[in-house]
């Protein structure tokens, strides 16, 4: 039996084709903000979905059921978007779940999408077997996702794994949640690329073209030897190593995992941050504990929100 699985972000929505296993088959992206969002997301993405089955000669009565991934404060238990803390109009509120169930005449269920993708690495990621584990994902944003004896945690509302907005310092930068000193205006890859920037204007107010505009640039820098970048990256790793010691001291993982691009950079992230936040992490805490990059990659958001269907589904 196969199952839809649908991404939706704040540009554009993934959807995919997946198997009973964990297998996405194929899939497709789509925009939703090419009018400026002038055409509501929900109805991006339903015409999308549309598009998808038909590209694929797919009949809904091949399909068990549809996994939505999604940005901003899922409500699990009622599958919809109970808030976001960006700037896309119209999503909250958004009736996911009843809208694709009434469309489609098929069980659906929508969760946050960086609690997808511990669900995805749970099912066929490094998280497989992993009865407590967290997953972090650093992109524009800080997401993750908590899985705790077994299952993934969403609290009361399905809204649990907010670990971007973990306050590490209450008097620190103004977030977009409202807040003070959120872990994400450290840890995200918008805060290192604004670290980056600000560097270079005190060197010259007007940033030079040679001023870093993303993460690879900046990783590209240090392997080049830019000692000034090293030092920005060393300050934002420890950043990130202060909100997972703090998460492993709570949760007590077996695993913390790392999604996002920035994974990718082994030897410059991922080995520094594992020994970072072992140096941090108490000594009992840090027995046997994995620090590594995430494993299902672009596909976590429609593997997990997939995985978290068929778990509500039952047998």
């Amino acid at each position: 039996m196969h199952y839809i699985g649908i991404d939706i972000g704040g540009t554009e929505v993934k959807i995919g084709l997946v198997t009973e296993k964990g297998t996405v088959l194929h899939r497709r992206q789509y925009s939703v903000s090419f009018d400026h969002y002038q055409t509501p997301i929900l109805t991006s993405v339903l015409k999308a979905a549309d598009s998808f089955l038909a590209e694929s000669a797919l009949s809904t009565d091949n399909l068990a059921g549809i996994g939505i991934s999604a940005t901003g404060q899922i409500d699990a238990v009622n599958g919809i978007v109970a808030g976001t803390c960006g700037n896309i109009p119209g999503w909250t509120g958004t009736p996911l779940k009843q809208a694709f169930q009434e469309t489609y005449h098929l069980p659906a269920t929508a969760v946050n999408d960086a609690n997808c993708a511990a669900l995805a690495e749970q099912w066929v990621g490094r998280a497989r077997g992993i009865s407590d584990a967290v997953i972090l994902t650093i992109g524009t944003g800080v997401g993750g996702g908590i899985i705790a004896d077994g299952k993934i945690l969403l609290g009361s509302r399905g809204l649990a794994g907010e670990i971007g907005h973990l306050p590490i310092d209450c008097h620190g930068s103004t977030c977009t949640c409202g807040n003070h000193g959120c872990l994400e205006q450290y840890a995200s890859m918008t805060a290192l690329v604004r670290m980056a920037a600000q560097h270079y204007r005190e060197k010259d107010p007007l940033c030079p073209a040679g001023c870093p505009s993303n993460g690879k640039e900046i990783f590209r820098l240090i392997r080049d030897g830019d000692r000034s970048m090293q030092e920005l990256a060393d300050r934002w790793i420890h950043h990130i190593a202060c909100g997972i010691t703090g998460l492993v001291h709570i949760f007590n993982p077996e695993a913390v995992l790392i999604g996002g691009g920035v994974s990718a950079q082994k030897e410059l992230f991922i080995d520094p941050l594992r020994e970072k936040t072992r140096s941090m992490v108490m000594e009992n805490f840090r027995k046997d504990l994995l620090i590594d990059s995430a494993m299902a990659g672009n596909d976590a958001g429609i593997i997990g929100a997939v995985w978290y269907l068929i778990q509500t589904m039952g047998p």
